[in-house]
């Protein structure tokens, strides 16, 4: 259960960025998701330390964990947990490999097309790339330091453990600077990415459980 708890709830969280909004103009969007689409294309790895805020309404304080993120083109990503505990989840060829401080696990995501289909949306939500995606009903915003876009699924069964997604992206590089998943509780979980590092070296070796 906590290991579908955490595919469920992984790439949520909500911005602390207060700088005022506005919608962007079909204009924008076209140029902004054609960086996007760009800048994908181009990206072979991505490495990066990342601070998660797990908010439950119940509590009143979230829960802070960090950690570090590694991506490696088409679709290898490892999310490890390094504070306050030791937690490393890799996915990889349709496996989720589980690492829980020594304790090791596989969960095959191919007998899944739920579980097959959230993993693909982790995968495009670290490249920032899911525009060309037609299950998303999605809105664009921008302000002086950031763009941000928020995904709202059109699948019943997706929107059962995910009720939106929200990217927020640098306007210099156009990267992805935050990662946001509200549930249908409108719990959420934020992960907010620091000290990016794009096209690094990354040996096949990090995505070993």
């Amino acid at each position: 259960m906590r290991n579908l708890l955490f595919l469920a709830v992984l790439i949520a969280h909500t911005s602390l960025l207060f700088a005022q909004e506005s919608n962007m103009n079909n204009t924008e969007i076209a140029e902004f998701k054609a960086k996007i689409n760009e800048t994908s294309k181009v990206t072979s790895t991505i490495q990066s330390n990342f601070t998660q805020y797990k908010h439950l309404d119940f509590l009143s304080n979230d829960i802070t964990t960090q950690g570090k993120m590694a991506f490696k083109a088409p679709n290898l990503v490892k999310w490890e947990y390094t504070e306050p505990f030791k937690y490393s989840i890799i996915f990889k060829d349709d496996k989720l490999l589980i690492n829980d401080s020594g304790s090791k696990s596989n969960m095959d995501l191919g007998n899944s097309a739920l579980f097959k289909k959230i993993n693909q949306l982790i995968v495009n939500s670290v490249k920032g790339n899911l525009f060309q995606d037609s299950d998303f009903t999605m809105s664009y915003f921008k302000s002086p330091d950031f763009y941000k876009v928020i995904f709202v699924p059109k699948d019943e069964k997706i929107k059962s453990y995910i009720a939106s997604f929200i990217l927020f992206f640098d306007k210099k590089q156009a990267d992805v600077m935050e990662v946001k998943m509200v549930e249908p509780t409108n719990d959420y979980t934020r992960i907010v990415f620091e000290d990016r590092q794009i096209n690094k070296p990354l040996d096949n070796e990090v995505f070993s459980n």
